[in-house]
């Protein structure tokens, strides 16, 4: 891992900022990393806009030592653009379908998979897979740095630990 990482939340929900549902993880994540001896660089919430995604993600990743953590879009509903945002942002736009994300979403949802949330396989190129404790539907991480989670905290939250429990070293 990179000499002292930079953390970013980012933030994605237009449910959040008409204040439809409450944020729950800026608290989370500051506190998650205060306990590892770490801070947050800055966090950004913005809206469901594909192109303020992309700009948004595009502008951490130029911080030196960046580690992101994104939460939301990455679902499967016509509003979930983050998928797409950061293959723009961090791939040039190559998606692949990722075989070991369909097994696991056909495997869990059946039939049901179809015609929608089987599309959630639909990933950056290079992504690698982060377990859902919750409903099984894979998040996934990109470059070891670059963490896309679904938005809601139950299912994010043991993510983010698990993750900052695998990378990054305790500072106490």
């Amino acid at each position: 891992m990179m000499s002292e990482p930079r953390f970013f939340a980012l933030i994605i929900g237009t449910e959040i900022l008409n204040r439809r549902r409450k944020d729950a993880h800026f608290d989370f994540v500051t506190k998650a990393l205060a306990d590892k001896g770490h801070k947050l660089t800055a966090s950004f919430t913005i809206e469901d806009d594909p192109a303020l995604i992309i700009q948004t993600i595009k502008f951490i990743a130029s911080q030196e030592n960046a580690v992101l953590f994104s939460f939301g879009g990455i679902g499967s509903t016509p509003d979930d653009h983050t998928r797409r945002c950061a293959s723009i942002a961090l791939r040039e736009g190559e998606m692949v379908t990722h075989e070991e994300a369909k097994h696991i979403i056909v495997e869990t949802l059946g039939e049901k998979a179809y015609p929608y949330s089987v599309r959630m396989a639909e990933l950056p190129k290079g992504a690698t897979l982060l377990e859902n404790p919750v409903n099984k539907m894979p998040a996934f991480a990109l470059d070891e740095r670059y963490y896309f989670m679904p938005g809601f905290p139950e299912m994010s939250h043991p993510m983010v630990e698990k993750i900052l429990t695998k990378l990054i070293p305790n500072k106490r």
